[in-house]
């Protein structure tokens, strides 16, 4: 499956992860080479080129803005690339 194949979705309303990124955050890659090894789809969302998905991530987060990543799977919101937080919550989301 090919990157492009495993980030996109029908509608990013139905991703079940989703990442929020910018383009010089190195854990932002580094987690999204993590989910496309894995084979879980995703969305990428870019908080610097997308001013809607900067403030979905506000609304989610409270405003309280620590940084890049932040991972919503399923509802379960990750800061930073925690991979013990994202396998719990990847298998959570597949009971």
């Amino acid at each position: 499956m090919s990157e492009d194949q495993t980030k996109t979705t029908k509608s990013t309303d139905d991703a079940k992860v989703i990442v929020y990124s910018t383009n010089w955050c190195a854990y932002c890659k580094m987690a999204e080479k993590y989910f496309t090894d894995k084979s879980v789809s995703f969305v990428d969302k870019n908080i610097e080129e997308d001013a809607a998905a900067h403030k979905e991530l506000m609304d989610k987060i409270g405003g309280n803005f620590r940084g890049v990543p932040v991972i919503d799977i399923a509802g379960t919101i990750i800061l930073g690339f925690d991979r013990p937080k994202i396998d719990a919550a990847l298998k959570a989301m597949a009971e």
